[in-house]
């Protein structure tokens, strides 16, 4: 019997390892970010890519905002060129920190995007801090 799950066959092992190990070249999660940040020498620069208001509402604390309509490189010029970006927006129906994502990497600059972004974050029940 085939079922809607079955009736497309599974990648062959080897593709798959190769495709799902790419993934995590291009995204971290709520978890592995809350985990670095509880360290206290984060090795990335976590970046809220949501607008101002929204980011002073709440963010997640240790957080810089650049939206990612004003990432330029004159923006990014203060930090160093290999110091890698994780960016988040919203959540999963906003796609801010893929454009923001976008923008990095056509800058030249190393980027992962924090899958799940704000309402990822609150589901791991992590809180939020307000202000600037």
């Amino acid at each position: 019997m085939t079922t809607h799950v079955t009736e497309v066959p599974a990648a062959p092992s080897a593709q798959a390892l190769a495709h799902f190990e790419a993934m995590l070249s291009f995204e971290t999660d709520c978890w592995d970010v809350h985990e670095s940040l509880r360290s206290g020498e984060p090795d990335f620069m976590l970046v809220d890519v949501r607008g101002p208001a929204s980011f002073a509402e709440g963010h997640i604390a240790g957080a810089i905002n650049i939206p990612h309509r004003s990432m330029t490189a004159e923006r990014l010029a203060a930090y160093p060129q290999d110091r890698l970006f994780v960016v988040y927006c919203a959540g999963p129906h906003c796609n801010g920190a893929n454009r923001a994502a976008i923008r990095l990497a056509r800058l030249g600059r190393p980027v992962k995007m924090m899958i799940g972004g704000i309402t990822g974050w609150r589901d791991e029940g992590f809180a939020l801090t307000a202000g600037d």
